[in-house]
């Protein structure tokens, strides 16, 4: 009984106290509930009716997350009133994407959000496991070639390709159950590529097709220019803002090759027991190739918000 009566409460102050709001017009506005583009107590409103007597989720859930503790539930809805009436702290600006993220080794990388995911706009250069464990830098290639067990490089062992491109990593490195990704992120399963690519507007078929497919999204997803392709970077606009960067790769041999041309990416997704699935971008398309290669590998690595 008192459940409704807060409810009815403040379906009431929302007729007669004006629809107090903050025009904020951002997208994914931290405590825009109901997604009008306004936060306002028919935020509050809404997360009541969804908490107490099951009415629609925000979608996507983390905008209703007000105060940012990670959970869905009536003290947002408080949040939002205490902002809105009496001039309590607002929402923050990133509660689904934050616009940094550090890793283990206190490199930071600036993020985007596309659609309802947040990625890293940058290549992963940690050297150690989210529990403190190093993860072992390998040099010669003909070691390089034999391991089964996690490994980072530098291209061409220099580590002035690194401040850019970021390093390169095998896929037993992007396996390991300690985990290369920071805290509260995570290496995107092949699934999850497949949502960012469907959300850049590629079909379903194609984003399940094996080799090059789409029309354009890896040019949506390229650094624009030459500064850091090779001429003619095909289609690059950016225009998602994943800013992917061509940082080559080592070979199951051990030898490097294709920086400034290919950009290779892990997913978290094994296909066999000594392949996963992965993505490369190419300075002569506009196109994305699905694929899965062998683990030795050496790939970029990029990260998503769990």
């Amino acid at each position: 009984m008192q459940r409704i009566f807060y409810l009815i409460a403040l379906a009431v102050m929302t007729a007669f106290m004006g629809l107090a709001m903050t025009d904020l017009h951002a997208d994914y506005l931290c405590g825009d509930a109901n997604t009008d583009d306004m936060l306002n107590v028919s935020d509050a409103v809404f997360i009541i009716n969804h908490v107490f007597i099951g009415g629609a989720a925000p979608d996507p859930a983390c905008i209703g997350n007000a105060n940012e503790d990670a959970a869905l539930n009536v003290s947002d809805a408080v949040f939002i009133i205490n902002h809105v009436f009496i001039g309590g702290p607002a929402p923050g600006a990133y509660c689904c994407c934050p616009s940094t993220v550090m890793d283990y080794d206190g490199n930071v990388y600036q993020t985007v959000r596309i659609g309802d995911q947040c990625w890293m706009m940058e290549n992963l250069k940690v050297t150690h496991y989210r529990n403190g464990d190093a993860i072992p830098g390998v040099k010669d290639g003909g070691v390089w070639a034999g391991l089964t067990t996690g490994a980072w490089c530098n291209y061409n062992n220099n580590i002035a390709n690194t401040d850019v491109y970021g390093r390169i990593y095998n896929w037993h490195a992007v396996n390991d159950s300690r985990n290369i990704a920071p805290a509260g992120w995570h290496v995107p399963s092949d699934t999850e590529w497949k949502q960012l690519e469907m959300y850049l507007g590629m079909t379903q078929a194609d984003a399940d097709a094996y080799g090059w497919r789409g029309k354009g999204q890896g040019g949506m997803l390229k650094e624009a220019g030459t500064v850091h392709w090779q001429d003619p970077n095909t289609g690059a606009t950016n225009s998602s803002g994943f800013t992917a960067l061509p940082g080559g790769c080592r070979s199951e041999f051990g030898d490097f090759i294709n920086i400034y041309s290919f950009a290779y990416f892990w997913t978290s997704t094994g296909y066999a027991s000594n392949v996963a699935w992965c993505r490369s971008l190419y300075s002569g398309t506009a196109d994305i190739a699905r694929y899965h290669n062998y683990r030795e590998i050496g790939y970029s690595v990029r990260c998503v918000k769990d």
